[in-house]
């Protein structure tokens, strides 16, 4: 802990890369540990057909309940770790996220990057562009004026790409910092895990996860809760 408080007081950027663990502790379940979404067997597909762009168009009332059941949630607040990194981050960096739970944002931080989009912002129908407010479309995924379909948001659905302009800014991000910080994810999703590879030579790294990441040694491994660590800076 006296290492991580001292990388970041002497960082000038500090960029975090945050995950689904970030938002758990404010009761939003995760995707890939013991009873995370991506481990229920509730349905008739795997989560990550539930979640494509595919079963979108083909099934939208699979997809809508689906995401309905285990997307939103509207009421969870930011906790320590969203308030402690919004603060860093507002004074010197950014936070590029995979989460679409607009917590970063919700926690008063002004530099964040949603790498996936999020579930709130532009809801619209896929057939006129009608925008919807997001409680709207909790109720039903129709627009009856023209029969279209209605879209949740910004996410970014399997079998869609990265929006270009938040893939930029979270290249940049990396690059910039000088301390970059790893926390609640799996690293695993691609092309997010791979924007480590813009990391500086000189750039201080740190992962902060319940397990270890198993990247190089360089990186200082805090094998720990992140609201734990969080909470103690």
């Amino acid at each position: 802990m006296e290492e991580l408080k001292e990388l970041i007081d002497q960082a000038h950027y500090v960029t975090f890369l945050t995950g689904a663990g970030v938002s758990t502790p404010s009761g939003i379940p995760d995707y890939r540990s013991k009873g995370g979404l991506y481990k229920r067997e509730k349905y008739d597909f795997p989560p990550e057909y539930m979640l494509s762009h595919d079963n979108l168009v083909k099934h939208p009332d699979i997809f809508h309940q689906f995401v309905v059941e285990n997307m939103y949630f509207p009421d969870a607040e930011p906790n320590i770790i969203h308030k402690k990194m919004a603060e860093i981050s507002n004074e010197k960096g950014v936070i590029v996220t995979q989460n679409v739970d607009k917590l970063h944002t919700k926690a008063g931080a002004k530099n964040v990057v949603e790498f996936h989009g999020n579930l709130y912002d532009h809801i619209h129908c896929l057939k006129c562009g009608k925008e919807f407010d997001y409680k709207e479309y909790i109720k039903d995924y129709r627009h009856h004026e023209d029969d279209g379909i209605i879209r949740p948001g910004t996410t970014v659905l399997y079998g869609e790409g990265i929006d270009p302009t938040n893939l930029n800014d979270a290249v940049k991000a990396v690059e910039n910092a000088d301390l970059i910080i790893v926390a609640g994810t799996s690293f695993k999703v691609y092309p997010f895990a791979g924007l480590i590879a813009y990391r500086s030579p000189e750039a201080k790294m740190v992962a902060i996860n319940k397990e270890n990441l198993g990247l190089d040694e360089s990186v200082l491994a805090i094998t720990d809760d992140a609201a734990n660590v969080f909470d103690q800076l």
